[in-house]
């Protein structure tokens, strides 16, 4: 309980987070779709992708993401029994494997970000940036918000460079076939 607890923590302060920086100045420049890809899992690493969109196994050392579902979003069925909506009055809650989370907003899932057709895997370069930089399900124009804790405007300022590098890397990943559910509104919790 108390691990859970920290991690909830930990994740809401990341939300929190919002900084307003200029474009990183730590952009390195790649030329060849090998660098590229290798820079982009430098920075899928450093901002955590995996913390959320990889389903996690426990293992001795605690959560570990599971290397058969790595990038696949939130696992259906990984949920069991009701959400407490009194505990919803000052929590925001994680499933065991940190793919879903509960608040105010109601139930959201982790997508699958690997290069599966269910994923990624057919998603354009402009798709990519228009959800990394304003929050557009699927990068679909006109498409619903992204929900919390998907911190997206955290990524507002990465520059062109490292967002095209962190895509060419997610769509060199092993493709997991996982559809993620819809999200939970509030009312339905």
């Amino acid at each position: 309980m108390k691990n859970g607890f920290i991690i909830s923590l930990f994740l809401f302060g990341l939300m929190a987070c919002n900084g307003k920086s200029e474009k990183a100045v730590s952009e390195k420049q790649v030329t060849t779709e090998t660098e590229r890809i290798e820079r982009g899992a430098y920075l899928v690493n450093a901002i955590g992708c995996a913390d959320c969109h990889s389903p996690k196994i426990m293992t001795a050392m605690g959560p570990s993401v599971d290397p058969n579902t790595s990038f696949g979003g939130h696992i259906e069925g990984d949920l069991s029994g009701k959400v407490s909506k009194d505990a919803l009055a000052n929590w925001v809650l994680f499933n065991m494997s940190l793919t879903a989370a509960v608040g105010p907003w109601g139930i959201s899932y982790a997508a699958n970000i690997s290069s599966d057709e269910s994923g990624i895997g057919n998603w354009t370069e402009e798709q990519f940036f228009r959800a990394m930089r304003e929050g557009q399900y699927k990068g679909l124009v006109n498409s619903r918000k992204l929900l919390p804790p998907m911190p997206w405007e955290n990524y507002k300022q990465i520059s062109d460079e490292d967002m095209r590098a962190i895509f060419a890397y997610l769509k060199s990943t092993k493709p997991v076939r996982n559809i993620v559910p819809q999200p939970v509104t509030p009312e339905n919790l």
